[in-house]
Order: C-alpha cells, then structure tokens, then sequence
C-alpha cells in the first residue's frame, strides 16, 4: 500500500495585493449585503453587474513582498534576535520581619560536615564533590548517628513555630486580618 501523495509546496511571488478602496481585505456586495473577500470576488454568487462593480471598487494596492525565508533561514534568523521575555506573575510580598524557617536535620548535618571535609581536603574547592560525598555519607549513617541533629532540627522546628505564633499574633491584630492571607505584588521579567 502506497501512503499518501506528497504535495510540493508552491511559493507564489506576488508582489501586489488585492484590496477595497478603504484598505481592507473586504467589500460589501450591495445586492446580497452580504461582505466578500476582494481576492474571491470572481467566486461571488451574485450577478454579474454586481461581480463587475465590486471590481471596479476593488483596487490593486502594489506592495512588494519580501522573498519568503526557506525554514532553515527562518530559525537562523530568529536565533541572532533574542527575544526579549516579558511574563507576569504575582509574587508574594516578604516581610523582612517574618521569621526565618530553621534548617532540616540533613543541613545540619551537612554544616558540619563540610567543616570537616575542607578541613581533611583543603585544596578541594569543587562544592559539588562536597554536596555529593556529604549526601552519601548521610545515607549511609544510621539512626543512632543520626540523632543529634535531628534532635537540633526539632528543637530548632519548635523555637521557629513559637516566634510564628508569635509573629501572627502581632501581624493579625494590626492588619485586622488571619495574617495567613500573603500580599501580592505584580512583578514584571525582562
């Protein structure tokens, strides 16, 4: 079974266009009131006096047209123009008050660790060669080693939710408000 025929792509190189006496791509037909395409006004269904009018209304505006670019030029001239990025998005609003979340039981650990491994190897400046033999190291440990940090991390855990508490109390009298409901602020990137 054969697939289906490949259509070659013609390129026509038109250098005037179409248009009615306004400009617009479109004319109003009289007879049937209805708006026709100046391009399509052969193909109108109305009378020939009616096709015939419509011609001499429409006019042929000369512009010329740039070649069309081959795809490939296409990309390769999009790629030279970077494209500057505008998006919008609503960012929360920080308050410089707020109190600062404490550190997991792994970033503890990983404090002290990095101490002693620029201690052990002082010459070794590569931080992801730290972050992974640390990582590896903390997997390897076990509950028991394991403890004292997470002990830190949930002391630490319950002093940050006390100034939280804390934190709301004064924020949701002043602003009459939970204190839950963030501000937002319209950001615009370039």
């Amino acid at each position: 079974m054969a697939g289906p025929k490949q259509r070659k792509r013609v390129e026509a190189e038109t250098s005037s266009l179409k248009r009615a006496r306004d400009g617009s791509a479109f004319i109003r037909c009289e007879e049937c009131k209805k708006d026709v395409p100046v391009v399509l006004i052969d193909m109108h269904s109305c009378s020939l006096e009616a096709k015939i009018k419509l011609n001499l209304e429409a006019q042929v505006v000369e512009k010329v047209t740039d070649v069309k670019k081959k795809p490939a030029e296409k990309k390769n001239a999009t790629t030279t123009e970077p494209k500057p990025k505008k998006s919008r998005r609503l960012r929360k609003v920080k308050d410089p008050n707020m109190p600062k979340r404490p550190p997991t039981a792994f970033f503890l650990f990983m404090d002290d660790f990095r101490k002693e491994y620029k201690e052990s190897n002082p010459d070794s400046k590569n931080v992801s060669v730290v972050a992974k033999e640390g990582g590896e190291k903390w997997k390897s440990m076990t509950d028991e080693e394991k403890k004292p940090y997470v002990d830190k991390a949930a002391e630490l855990k319950a002093e940050y939710d006390k100034a939280m508490e804390t934190y709301n109390a004064e924020n949701g009298e002043e602003e009459g408000g939970s204190g839950k409901e963030a501000d937002l602020e319209l950001i615009d990137d370039e």
